[in-house]
């Protein structure tokens, strides 16, 4: 037993059983048995690797559509470029290194990193240096916003509901001696899922997210407000359909349920709830990861690199670009979405 789970377990007992959002939050961000909070869990000797730590193309290329899309607004400034849930810094490293050949861009922008990791708090300082902290979006400056999200979204907490006739009833997890189990609550009408009666079939799930639409809704006011954009990279689909939370440890699916801070918890992301809650910002249509990249040139750029490389460093660059763009990897299950003024030109890569 984890000591994460023996806390959670003290807690069924004195309150009762725990929605699937709590769960997750406390195996997350417990501060000291959290999968966040204790170390850093990217990597080979982490739980998972994101599309940055694969290659350095991802970052670039997000970095310059970015860019792109400060040109086409008449370049304001000062510019804050943001990222939430930075991990390593990698991609921000990466997308820095891309935007010092966009004029002017590097003397009006500030960096600035969501992130309340402390341990990965400390790799981002050693990796990108000079850069503004926040615990929350909130605090962003009232500026022009260019921001990257990835892979952020689908580690924010979600309550799970079954369709029982015109209710639904919550998926929440209890105990049944030592061993963490799920369960249901009795089926209820609930008016944040009244507009997916019509589609999700008896016993069907359907997930929320609570976290989200504040989240989502501060990106989107300060962009229509003060200009900017939005990429978020994810996976997940236009609208919430199915049980979809998985844990990994170390690389590996486990059962979510069995040792509590040892693995990563996530859930696909409903990017029409998303989309939703940005507005008065305009969000594009949701396109496949490897689209979005081969529409802003990474075979060029892939090519450019492989330039040199021989024997193992190029297999291993070839099969970056594979996993970060061919259909059965990362190129259709992650999707992007991107967000603008209203009236503004798309960001590049993108369709309205």
């Amino acid at each position: 037993m984890t000591p994460l789970q023996e806390i959670i377990l003290r807690q069924i007992a004195r309150t009762g059983p725990l929605t699937i959002a709590d769960y997750m939050a406390l195996c997350l961000w417990h501060p000291r048995h959290g999968v966040y909070a204790a170390a850093d869990p990217l990597g080979a000797a982490g739980h998972f690797t994101t599309a940055p730590e694969i290659s350095q193309m991802f970052g670039e290329l997000v970095g310059l559509a970015l860019g792109q899309a400060w040109l086409d607004q008449g370049a304001p400034g000062p510019v804050t470029l943001a990222e939430l849930g930075p991990g390593r810094g990698t991609a921000m490293q990466d997308a820095l290194r891309a935007l010092r050949r966009v004029p002017g861009f590097s003397e009006r922008a500030e960096v600035h990193l969501v992130e309340t990791s402390p341990a990965l708090r400390a790799v981002q300082r050693a990796r990108i240096g000079r850069a503004v902290w926040h615990d929350h979006v909130e605090t962003l400056p009232e500026a022009p916003l260019l921001l990257i999200a990835n892979e952020v979204f689908d580690a924010l907490p979600i309550r799970q509901f079954l369709r029982r006739g015109d209710g639904w009833a919550e998926r929440v997890v209890g105990a049944e001696g030592e061993r963490l189990v799920t369960g249901l609550t009795p089926p209820a009408p609930l008016a944040a899922l009244a507009d997916r009666l019509a589609d999700t079939p008896e016993d069907h799930m359907v997930e929320l997210c609570p976290a989200l639409p504040a989240i989502a809704g501060e990106i989107g006011r300060r962009i229509a407000a003060h200009g900017g954009a939005a990429l978020v990279i994810d996976y997940g689909d236009w609208r919430s359909r199915g049980d979809t939370l998985q844990a990994l440890a170390r690389h590996e699916t486990v059962d979510p349920f069995a040792a509590p801070g040892t693995a990563d918890l996530t859930a696909h992301v409903d990017f029409e709830a998303l989309a939703r809650a940005a507005d008065p910002a305009v969000a594009s249509a949701p396109t496949p990861q490897g689209v979005f990249l081969e529409r802003l040139g990474i075979a060029d750029r892939a090519r450019q690199l492989a330039q040199g490389l021989a024997g193992a460093a190029l297999a291993d660059h070839l099969a970056a670009h594979r996993r970060l763009t061919h259909p059965s990897e990362m190129g259709h299950l992650f999707k992007v979405l991107g967000l603008t003024p209203p009236g503004a030109p798309p960001l590049p890569g993108l369709e309205p």
